[in-house]
């Protein structure tokens, strides 16, 4: 095909600019050149009679075009969202300014990325010498950074022979971030969001936390926090007063492996590991904690170092937002080995990753062994809910019969498995990937109740 061929097919499928006729001019030539072809076979008319006509009133037609405005009295805006998130609805405008005296009706397509839904083209008509807004409302099934580039735009006059079509350079970038309505939820109402866990934020206990100052004793005061050698020594009741244990260290561990890729209900099982480990974060954050977040492969990928404030939730989304699944295997043993050397300090490390998996590195349980002295180890999986139906048909048949057979057997090497790394202190839960993110937090405010860190 050459290239004007090219460009003529490109402009039939909304992709280049020029003029095309419309269906209504088309049909209109096609009845009236019926009429003159049937007339030249009645010999009323002869065939270079009906080959002039023709082209007559094909150009007459061209003067429909002066009665549509031109292309240098057409501007065109873009708003949208800077963010959006995966999966939720977002409205988007485009503004058009009309500075001829023509009105006219049109036809516009979005340049939006094919993983967005799209409903175009979308058909309106603007007034002569106006502007208008034109909404349409789109949701991103995929995250990242993407780029929309064009605008094509066709318009025609009241009478509607000739369209002209336009293709408008409207550059815009939009970050499709994670799914943030748990992390709201929790921020919201932690209490509400914890509810069906059947987990509550308890109170702080008395004594317990860090020691603040030495004050004199009030009435409504603990006894029990009275303290005695001050008391003496000043010959005036002076009690010790605590605040909320906080500034300890949390490191949440992003698998990125190939068995991430997994599709749920949801997108796979890395999206749903991203909001969980956001909505975790921001409890973290929210409780004057220290966040880190690793996000590995076969290889590092991402690293975010500890700070505290809700203002470091940003950043760390900033750094994940755009993760994608590898198709190598995750690598333990270095991602721990890593681990060892820029955490320092006693931290809980909570690995997002599949349980079966991980039961199966020998090599990262020596590290794991080592890291244990120092930290406190949380992993967390999506349980496989295929296996679980397996598990729980019934045997009606043969074939049911073995497959059932068979799963409980895997699940079972999985629970043996999984009671050899506890008996090494290393902890590890699976959950139905919609609580994936109940469970996360629930699990951090149980381990920050019983100050175990």
């Amino acid at each position: 095909m050459t290239k004007s061929l090219k460009s003529l097919w490109a402009r039939f499928l909304f992709q280049d600019r020029g003029i095309l006729p419309t269906n209504r001019l088309l049909l209109l030539f096609f009845i009236f050149s019926l009429f003159l072809t049937l007339g030249s076979f009645w010999g009323v008319y002869s065939w270079g009679y009906v080959f002039f006509v023709n082209g007559f009133v094909f150009l007459v037609s061209l003067a429909d075009l002066l009665f549509s405005p031109r292309k240098k009295q057409l501007f065109f805006s873009r708003s949208r969202s800077e963010e959006m998130e995966r999966g939720i609805n977002y409205s988007f405008k485009i503004n058009i300014k009309n500075e001829s005296v023509y009105p006219f009706s049109y036809l516009l397509i979005d340049g939006l990325p094919q993983s967005f839904e799209q409903g175009f083209p979308l058909v309106g008509s603007i007034p002569k010498e106006s502007a208008a807004t034109i909404s349409y409302e789109t949701i991103a099934k995929e995250r990242g950074q993407y780029e929309i580039q064009k605008l094509y735009f066709r318009y025609r006059s009241l009478l509607g022979l000739w369209e002209k079509q336009i293709t408008v350079d409207l550059a815009d970038s939009i970050k499709v971030i994670p799914d943030l309505t748990e992390t709201k939820q929790y921020l919201e109402n932690a209490q509400q969001f914890l509810l069906h866990e059947g987990l509550k934020i308890r109170r702080m206990r008395s004594g317990a936390g860090d020691f603040s100052k030495i004050r004199s004793y009030v009435v409504g005061d603990d006894p029990r926090k009275i303290n005695w050698r001050q008391t003496a020594k000043l010959h005036e009741v002076m009690t010790n007063e605590y605040e909320p244990e906080h500034g300890k260290y949390i490191t949440i561990l992003i698998d990125c492996g190939r068995m991430m890729g997994a599709e749920l209900k949801k997108g796979n099982r890395l999206e749903r590991t991203l909001e969980a480990a956001i909505t975790c974060t921001a409890a973290a954050l929210q409780k004057g904690d220290y966040v880190s977040v690793l996000a590995f492969s076969n290889e590092i990928k991402v690293y975010v170092p500890p700070s505290k404030g809700m203002a470091h939730l940003q950043t760390i989304l900033q750094a994940i937002y755009n993760l994608k699944v590898d198709a190598a295997e995750s690598n333990y043993a270095a991602v721990l080995q890593y681990l060892e050397m820029v955490q320092k300090k006693r931290s809980l490390l909570l690995l997002f990753s599949d349980v079966r998996t991980f039961l199966h590195e020998e090599s990262a349980l020596i590290y794991l062994k080592k890291l244990r002295q120092r930290h406190l180890f949380l992993m967390i999986g999506i349980e496989d809910r295929s296996l679980q139906r397996r598990i729980n048909e019934e045997p009606i048949d043969v074939q049911t019969a073995m497959l059932k057979s068979i799963a409980e057997q895997q699940n079972l090497i999985k629970k043996r498995e999984k009671n050899k790394w506890e008996k090494q202190g290393l902890q590890m839960i699976e959950a139905q990937e919609e609580k994936l993110a109940i469970r996360a937090v629930s699990h951090y405010i149980a381990i920050m109740n019983q100050n175990l860190l």
